[in-house]
């Protein structure tokens, strides 16, 4: 496109399921309830790890820091989808959507990276039981969940200022819910193929590469668990691992299908249901998966909610 032909775009407008009118409205009142119920979720496993010392150990840790991201996730993306679901059509300030690229780039990088870490954590303790408190001391627990946000705040400078510096000339339609890089990226009227390269790299090292060591660490822990003499060991060991895998899966699976070819040839419609699958079910399914499977959480709730009878009773 000729230079003399651009404008200069100063805001977006995002159009949700605008062609299904009827759906928006039943959708509205899911998405409230999974946004409440996530909150409600996420806050009650950020609190209850807080409160019980018994439970700062490098996995329930790793939970809360886990907790605090998909709160974090759910409150830049879900205010807005509500707007947007709404209405007709919602307008977003450019640096409105630049603002929510970006923290939704980060907690997602930071969430990447935090599963690889708890993965790894799961691994050391079945593994390898009599070496774990020095693998995972507080030394190398620091370190992982440092490197988690650091990297979450790397990808998410660089890949938004790297979308926004391109020229947008309209329309300024945004065929999706939020603003997330693919279709924000459809608006750009530059050639964009070094960003896609950038893009895919990205996609392999911060999604493929953690997601392949987890699987991988995941083989080892089987096997480590086939070896259990005891039958409610290996039942115990199992079921912690195996919710573990289903979060895991459904995250990275949906996101590296959004991310690994930004200009895919997914219809808008079937991009939308993809990026669902991982603003939304994750962080409702989380708190489900890593509490009411845990008999440790759920003891440490107990005691956490007796407490409080207590308090009120006197």
């Amino acid at each position: 496109m000729k230079r003399q032909n651009q404008s200069c775009v100063v805001e977006f407008i995002l159009l949700g399921f605008s062609n299904f009118p009827e759906l928006q409205v039943q959708l509205f009142g899911v998405f409230l309830v999974i946004y409440v119920v996530t909150l409600m979720g996420n806050a009650i496993i950020t609190v209850v790890i807080s409160l019980n010392q018994s439970l700062h150990v490098p996995m329930y840790l790793f939970l809360l820091n886990l907790s605090v991201v998909e709160v974090s996730f759910s409150a830049v993306i879900m205010p807005e989808m509500l707007v947007v679901l709404s209405t007709e059509k919602t307008m977003i300030s450019f640096v409105g959507c630049f603002a929510q690229m970006y923290f939704i780039l980060l907690f997602g990088g930071t969430e990447c990276f935090l599963l690889g870490a708890m993965a790894y954590d799961r691994f050391a303790a079945i593994c390898h039981p009599l070496n774990y408190p020095v693998i995972m001391n507080r030394g190398v627990f620091m370190k992982l969940v440092i490197f988690s946000w650091i990297s979450g705040i790397m990808v998410a400078t660089v890949q938004t200022t790297w979308v926004f510096s391109f020229p947008f000339c309209g329309p300024n339609e945004i065929n999706h819910l939020f603003c997330e890089t693919p279709p924000v990226l459809e608006l750009v009227c530059a050639d964009t193929f070094l960003f896609e390269i950038y893009a895919f790299t990205g996609t392999i090292l911060i999604v493929m590469v953690p997601f392949l060591l987890i699987l991988l660490s995941y083989i080892r822990v089987l096997f480590a668990i086939l070896k259990m003499p005891s039958t409610t060991g290996r039942q115990k060991a199992f079921s912690t691992c195996a919710s573990h895998l289903t979060s895991v899966t459904l995250f990275y699976g949906t996101a590296n299908m959004t991310y690994l070819q930004p200009k895919s040839g997914y219809s808008p419609e079937t991009k939308k249901l993809m990026s669902l699958a991982y603003t939304l079910l994750t962080p409702l399914l989380n708190p489900l998966i890593y509490s009411l499977r845990n008999s440790e959480m759920k003891r440490a709730l107990i005691k956490l909610w007796r407490r409080k009878v207590i308090l009120h009773t006197f």
